[in-house]
């Protein structure tokens, strides 16, 4: 594995940004920086042994300082959504940024996405990576407790890419950390993603309501659009989902939250190029790309253009006792791990 750090630019405040690169020996590799922990190109052949990006990516810090679609942003303090943006915990109660319409979203107005974390290269055997660590202060968007956050990104010659994060905290607060990669196994720049061919390990989805808030309710997938137990095309009842432009859904992972299991896999027919997901997290939630604008601010990228699999806890999970808690306590440890496995038909 082969490691190498170069200038991404600077902050208005003059702080330097850097980017690595991390490649194996089949000349595979993928790049992160340091500004949002952000994962960026990922580099692998098709089946016929012609390596491309397949990760929207910016090529400049500029478009990442400024609002857009979280390509490949480590989201935090709380991805995903929170009702009103309020919620309880041992009997206080709690308001955050409302930053979609009356609800919380992906950390609010300054999420992880939008700081500036420490960084350091590592390696260790066929593997190399970067940590990156981030304090939060108690208060920041309107969070309870000091937080401590750390990403791991690892990448190793047999094209597995692993993200772990963990967190502590001193007081009571609510954590939900994903990344926000958005996929195209055809290449980025390919073109729509419908033909893509998803499989999902997970029997249920999140009801929610016409804001995509979850209503606390568990539906099974049987005989809806939302199945893909079996490899079924993104394209195939996409049509079904006519309010949110395409799929935009919180899917329970079969298994024991906690273990890493599988949770997707996605294979490109043109390409040749297949991703499993395996992770500890209890759910992933499904995005199309439903409002990627095809402007500056989305990378000229249009609509379906690219998919997300976010390994996640339960969007609104502060609001619903009946969900995997998502509240971290005092002494104890957020750790979850996800790994992309890449491979060719």
């Amino acid at each position: 594995m082969q490691t190498q750090t170069k200038p991404f630019g600077e902050l208005p405040d003059g702080r330097p940004v850097v980017v690595y690169t991390l490649t194996n020996a089949r000349g595979h590799s993928v790049r992160l920086t340091n500004y949002g922990a952000v994962l960026m190109d990922v580099n692998l052949a098709d089946s016929s042994g012609k390596i491309e990006n397949i990760n929207l990516s910016f090529d400049a810090l500029g478009p990442y300082l400024g609002k857009h679609p979280h390509f490949g942003s480590t989201i935090g303090r709380f991805c995903n959504r929170i009702g009103q943006g309020r919620f309880r915990i041992d009997g206080q109660d709690y308001q955050v940024t409302q930053n979609l319409g009356n609800h919380h979203l992906h950390g609010g107005t300054i999420g992880f996405d939008h700081l500036l974390w420490e960084s350091e290269a590592f390696g260790a055997g066929d593997s190399a990576g970067v940590r990156l660590r981030l304090f939060s202060p108690a208060g920041m968007e309107g969070f309870p407790g000091n937080l401590w956050a750390t990403a791991e990104y690892a990448f190793n010659e047999n094209d597995e890419l692993s993200m772990t994060f963990e967190a502590t905290a001193d007081a009571p607060t609510p954590v939900n950390l994903c990344n926000h990669s958005y996929w195209n196994l055809g290449g980025v720049g390919s073109g729509p993603v419908l033909d893509t061919i998803l499989t999902l390990d997970a029997d249920q989805v999140l009801e929610v309501d016409a804001d995509l808030i979850p209503t606390g309710g568990l539906n099974d997938v049987s005989d809806t659009g939302l199945d893909f137990r079996t490899p079924t095309p993104l394209g195939a009842r996409i049509g079904q989902f006519e309010a949110t432009k395409g799929y935009d859904h919180c899917f329970v992972v079969r298994g024991q939250a906690g273990t890493l299991r599988r949770a997707a896999r996605a294979e490109e027919p043109r390409s040749g190029r297949v991703m499993e997901v395996w992770t500890t997290q209890p759910a992933v939630q499904l995005y199309t790309g439903n409002h990627l604008a095809a402007n500056e601010a989305s990378g000229g990228y249009g609509r379906h253009d690219a998919f997300c699999l976010e390994t996640q806890h339960h969007p609104d999970a502060p609001n619903h006792p009946e969900f995997p808690s998502a509240v971290l306590r005092p002494g104890e440890t957020l750790r979850e791990t996800t790994v992309h496995r890449f491979t060719t038909r």
